[in-house]
């Protein structure tokens, strides 16, 4: 009773999640229609300053408002964001490149979610290793000295990673739950699903790639004298002098749009949906004795917690970007710069959490990184093991015996 408890206390809280990112939507709605009604009193009249995210480009030079100038050079930009990417980077990197190591070299039992694991530990890797370049570039004043061509790829790995590791949760979660609903069928489940759903998506990601290769992600500011890397949108002057703004920002605007969409939103409700139901069922599972509960308990406490991380670390910045493009993409413009890289950062975190809530939390992989750590090879640990099993039961015969010929005499 009282792991059912818990488990609708749970399910009630999963619910309430849901319905607070229902809530956040309908109000990027009513705001995004509510600055649409404002008409043009919305739109500042061309000028050589533009408004948060975006520059107006006037003969090679880019202009952009005070508000987005001030930012650029703050303590939040050049002091505080490199700090947290180092931390990502220190953390990131070695948990998720030995989550790799263990999962793929190490562990002997391939199945569907060790599959999912180590597709989502590289995704994470792929993320992190990029992350030193951002380090730098927030270092020196967000001026970016690597070229138009390596700013381009930063920004690809950057988000098609992201968007992949939101992808590779979503297969955890299914199959998590598959495991918790139908567990007899889980055993009978081989890899070929789970390896062509794997290639499945990194095809996705690759491809949907594309659009931010195909046009110009540096700007060359005039004050200050910087060149930033994707945190400007370049619009040229005479699209602004006509309120055509569309045609310079239309391919970051379709992409961000469709992957919003199809690698976060969708994956999102598929995340919280097969959560909530992992745990109704097991909140009206009938595990008896104090290790059955304990373990429900565990596993309860870990979905809730694997659902919070992801929701704090993408929520906001998926909805900043899909409200600034929707703003964008209809005319209009904003000021909110320094909570859309604040948002960004927060979803970086994810890459360094994910070991934790998906990877270590198992004592056996646990067990795996020691013995890695150690030097110990796969057959050093089997006859380790073998050996410690030996032992216990030359002790248990040793007692049985003395046991027995003690009982002999004393019959006697």
């Amino acid at each position: 009773m009282a792991g059912a408890g818990a488990g609708a206390g749970a399910g009630a809280g999963a619910g309430a999640a849901l319905r607070s990112l229902f809530a956040l939507l309908v109000c990027a709605v009513l705001a995004c229609a509510a600055q649409k009604a404002g008409g043009a009193t919305t739109t500042r009249p061309p000028g050589k300053r533009g408004r948060g995210f975006i520059g107006i480009e006037d003969s090679g030079t880019v202009y952009i408002d005070e508000v987005t100038a001030n930012t650029l050079k703050s303590s939040l930009t050049t002091v505080f964001l490199p700090l947290v990417y180092i931390f990502v980077f220190a953390v990131g990197l070695p948990t998720n490149g030995m989550a790799i190591w263990v999962l793929v070299i190490r562990s002997k039992k391939i199945h569907p979610a060790a599959i999912y694991m180590a597709n989502l530990a590289l995704a994470d890797l792929l993320f992190v290793i990029w992350i030193p370049l951002k380090i730098i570039y927030h270092f020196n004043g967000n001026n970016w000295t690597f070229g138009e061509g390596m700013c381009k790829v930063l920004v690809g790995f950057f988000y098609g990673n992201m968007y992949c590791s939101v992808l590779f949760i979503a297969c955890l979660s299914v199959q998590r739950y598959w495991v918790v609903a139908h567990p007899l069928t889980q055993q009978r489940m081989d890899n070929r699903l789970a390896i062509v759903v794997s290639l499945l998506i990194w095809a996705f990601i690759w491809i949907s790639s594309t659009p931010l290769y195909l046009y110009k992600q540096t700007a060359q500011l005039a004050d200050p004298n910087i060149t930033t890397c994707h945190d400007v949108n370049v619009i040229s002057r005479k699209n602004f002098q006509a309120q055509e703004m569309f045609q310079d920002v239309q391919n970051p605007y379709y992409y961000f749009m469709v992957m919003a969409g199809l690698a976060f939103f969708v994956p999102c409700v598929v995340i919280i949906v097969a959560y909530v139901l992992m745990l109704r069922k097991l909140g009206d599972s009938n595990m008896e004795g104090s290790s059955a509960g304990k373990n429900r308990r565990r596993a309860i406490i870990l979905i809730i917690t694997v659902l919070i991380a992801f929701l704090v670390c993408f929520i906001p910045s998926n909805l900043m970007l899909v409200i600034h493009y929707a703003l964008l993409g209809n005319g209009f413009s904003n000021n909110g710069y320094a909570f859309y890289v604040t948002t960004l950062c927060l979803a970086s975190l994810n890459s360094c959490l994910d070991p934790f809530i998906y990877y270590y939390v198992s004592e056996e992989f646990r067990e795996h990184v020691k013995n890695t750590l150690l030097c110990r090879s796969s057959r050093t640990v089997e006859r380790m093991r073998v050996s410690f099993s030996s032992m216990k039961y030359s002790k248990k015969s040793k007692i049985y015996t003395s046991s027995s010929g003690h009982t002999d005499s004393s019959t006697c």
